[in-house]
């Protein structure tokens, strides 16, 4: 059951609040829904055309009591509910930095139909492979080079919107060491249903280890070569990137930019 819901099975403290919410609302929501299919069941029953000894009153118009329940209870539901979503909107905000020391960053670009993951602290880059210490807060600053994606890793927190010429930011950690599934969350054309990649969460020493591994690779990841990996391609295998070129990131983000629009779309 696990594996075919795993939000329900979170292993990120972002993941693991945002069950907890999805759990609280159904539980108010269920205050309501339970009685109301209760006394569904139960008037039926108790109203049927056979049963002569139901009380019939037909001109009964109004009833305090009854109203007051009917009223009075989804009401306070609505306000708890309210008050529930204001205050996980602001706890969980995408790009609210999260406790446990400084951030690792990650340059997220999506693309026809990959994912790249960008070092810059590290200087090396990988494709439709993530890598990330464990119990360490990572920031994804996310965009797109390719139409509006959407970058999702159930396991460990809710997705956000990749968008051409914008960074939008997600904080997330891990919890557990272990491999997790990540996606693309917003279709996207030919290739989408393959836009998948791992994110592997291990000890910070394996991280380490990890990164001087794709230090000693041969591949360079430069502009010329960025050119070619743009190009829409499905199914591509997980690459790695010993050296990137310098201001890869920016780089993307300005080819969407000029002095006469600097919204970076078309008119």
């Amino acid at each position: 059951m696990l594996e075919l819901f795993p939000v329900l099975d979170p292993k990120g403290v972002i993941a693991l609040a945002e069950r907890g919410l999805m759990f609280q609302a159904l539980g108010f929501m269920l205050i309501v829904a339970i009685p109301v299919y209760f006394l569904l069941f139960f008037f039926a029953y108790k109203y049927r055309a056979s049963n002569k000894k139901a009380k019939y009153s037909p001109n009964w118009e109004h009833g305090r009591m009854e109203e007051l329940v009917w009223w009075v209870i989804p009401l306070e539901v609505v306000l708890v509910l309210g008050a529930l979503t204001w205050g996980s909107t602001h706890e969980l905000h995408p790009p609210k930095p999260l406790a446990g020391g400084d951030p690792l960053i990650i340059q997220v670009v999506a693309l026809d139909w990959k994912w790249l993951f960008i070092y810059p602290e590290q200087g090396i880059a990988t494709v439709n492979y993530l890598h990330m210490p464990v119990n360490r807060p990572v920031e994804f600053r996310i965009t797109s080079d390719a139409p509006m994606n959407s970058f999702w890793i159930p396991q460990l927190g809710g997705q956000i919107y990749a968008m051409t010429g914008m960074v939008t930011a997600l904080n997330l950690m891990a919890t557990e060491p272990g491999a997790y599934a990540g996606a693309s969350a917003n279709y996207s054309g030919e290739g989408f249903a393959t836009m998948k990649f791992t994110a592997w969460a291990v000890t910070p020493e394996e991280f380490d280890a990890w990164v001087g591994r794709i230090k000693a690779s041969p591949e360079t990841l430069s502009w010329e070569k960025y050119k070619e990996l743009v190009e829409p391609s499905s199914s591509v295998p997980q690459t790695f990137y010993a050296a990137i070129a310098p201001g890869l990131f920016d780089s993307v983000l300005m080819q969407f930019m000029d002095a006469h629009n600097p919204t970076g779309h078309s008119h």
